[in-house]
């Protein structure tokens, strides 16, 4: 039976591979790796496979696949390694893997890092986006323009079948990658999207996969982007009632709310034109702040750090648009830069907005400071964005046995709570954790819980009462 636990506290966020793991398929010439040796001087292995790009049709274009193994550094190590399913649409996770280089993971098993088709390896599906360092304008404003999307279009379709990026697609590439080195069986460990890719590899390969660690959880149900507007107010109100029940923080800053309302007002009755200098800028550039680029920029700010968000909210009220600016510039330039949006219009196209109806748009964004504008310039981006084919049943809930432990911070502005539960609800044989944080709970408490499943390999009696006592500290008040 799926079970939920609720963490209550304040907000917080000839080649051998592998020790005993030998590769079945020496030699598959569509497997290219050799070993080596990272920065502390422990071993790992790098390379590519190559994949047919139409898998059903098996002949035409193949592409490559980035792959990175760290293997195990302990003396007995596991024969099921962690495979790792970035985030996105359209992260690369071979190209990520220092961050998620889990040094108490690695002792027991392998990690295996393998970038899903189209985000990296020979043939990303990258766009020109408006937003670069000579232009941070484009950073607030400009990432959903549909010339954007046409020209990325015109310049991916010379060297790339779109129709053949999904996410079952891709599932399918990870587990014949899986098959050839040797892994009878895997844990896998996504986040965001990576949780949507995992959900889809567990329902078409679940005999392969011991455990899956899910954190800030996607299910199918979240039909992306639709919902990010409601999440995001979710989550506001939260980090502002939290503040207001605070001494130091409603001292600091009074009502936030009737605050916020006022900046909206000004905001959309005149932008302001603001000097903004980061690390990145040889020299100050002028941009120009409009409601709809403070509320894109606030709702990627609450992914990371809701510590600072009572503080710049109260900054612009009180007139420093600079500080938030430069801040939303920040956050919204590091996505724009981790994600292949071509594929992200691929996967996204066809497995969520083709879900989506007007009726839905108007009522998952009603009464909320994000809006709907999101979500319409992707469904009008995706009316001319190549579709790939999927299964009538692709959008049902994914049910299988899986051990699996999910992860929901409490105030997520993207995969809040809420869908950790739905897709815990079809998973028999699970655990949901909510705990204090952001968009991917973290911290040792998280760290330790995580590596007690994948060392019993079930959620039965697992001790998450660490999660009581998580704490990210106060806000920031100064």
């Amino acid at each position: 039976m799926s079970r939920i636990h609720v963490g209550i506290g304040f907000l917080c966020f000839g080649l051998v591979y592998g020790p005993g793991q030998p590769v079945n398929a020496q030699n598959d010439p569509k497997l290219k790796i050799e070993r080596t040796k990272d920065a502390a001087g422990e071993e790992m292995s790098k390379g590519t496979y190559r994949v047919w790009e139409n898998r059903q049709e098996q002949m035409g274009r193949t592409i490559e696949l980035d792959i990175v193994i760290l293997h195990a550094t302990g003396n007995d190590p596991r024969p099921d390694p962690i495979f790792y399913m970035a985030g996105g649409p359209g992260q690369d996770s071979s190209s990520v893997w220092r961050y998620f280089a889990n040094p108490a993971s690695r002792v027991h098993r392998d990690l295996v890092f393998i970038s899903q088709r189209g985000t990296g390896g020979s043939n990303p599906l990258k766009c020109v986006l408006a937003g670069n360092d000579d232009n941070v304008q484009g950073y607030l404003t400009g990432l959903w323009e549909l010339e954007t999307f046409r020209q990325c279009l015109d310049e991916l379709q010379p060297h790339a079948d779109l129709t053949q990026y999904s996410t079952p697609i891709a599932m399918d590439d990870i587990n014949e990658i899986r098959e050839t080195l040797g892994y009878e069986q895997i844990n896998l460990r996504g986040g965001s999207y990576g949780t949507r890719s995992s959900l889809v590899y567990m329902r078409r390969h679940p005999k392969t996969v011991r455990t899956a660690i899910l954190n800030g959880v996607a299910p199918l149900a979240f039909t992306n982007p639709l919902y990010h507007a409601q999440d995001a107010q979710i989550a506001f109100d939260g980090i502002l009632e939290e503040c207001a029940e605070d001494p130091d923080c409603h001292e600091a800053f009074g009502d936030l709310q009737k605050k916020f309302l006022h900046l909206r007002q000004r905001l959309e009755a005149k932008p302001v034109l603001i000097s903004v200098q980061l690390p990145f800028m040889d020299a100050p550039q002028d941009v120009t702040l409009d409601w709809g680029a403070f509320a894109s920029g606030l709702r990627t700010l609450m992914y990371y750090d809701s510590r600072r968000i009572p503080s710049l909210i109260n900054g612009a009220f009180e007139g420093d648009y600079q500080g938030f600016a430069e801040a939303g510039i920040m956050s919204n330039r590091g996505i724009q830069q981790a994600l292949a949006f071509g594929m992200l219009a691929c996967v996204t196209c066809a497995e969520d907005l083709d879900r989506i109806s007007e009726a839905m748009i108007v009522e998952a964004t009603k009464d909320t400071f994000f809006g709907d504008a999101r979500v319409r310039a992707q469904k009008a981006m995706c009316e001319f964005w190549p579709r790939s084919n999927l299964l009538e049943n692709f959008g049902d809930d994914v049910s299988v046995d899986v051990p699996t432990l999910l992860l929901s911070g409490r105030y997520d502005p993207v995969t809040g709570p809420r869908w950790g539960a739905n897709a815990a609800s079809h998973l028999p044989n699970s655990l949901h954790v909510i705990a204090p944080g952001s968009h991917g709970v973290r911290g040792p408490c998280i760290a330790n819980v995580i590596e007690a499943f994948l060392l019993s390999g079930t959620v039965d009696g697992l001790d998450v009462s660490c999660v009581e006592t998580m704490d990210l500290g106060p806000f920031l008040i100064d």
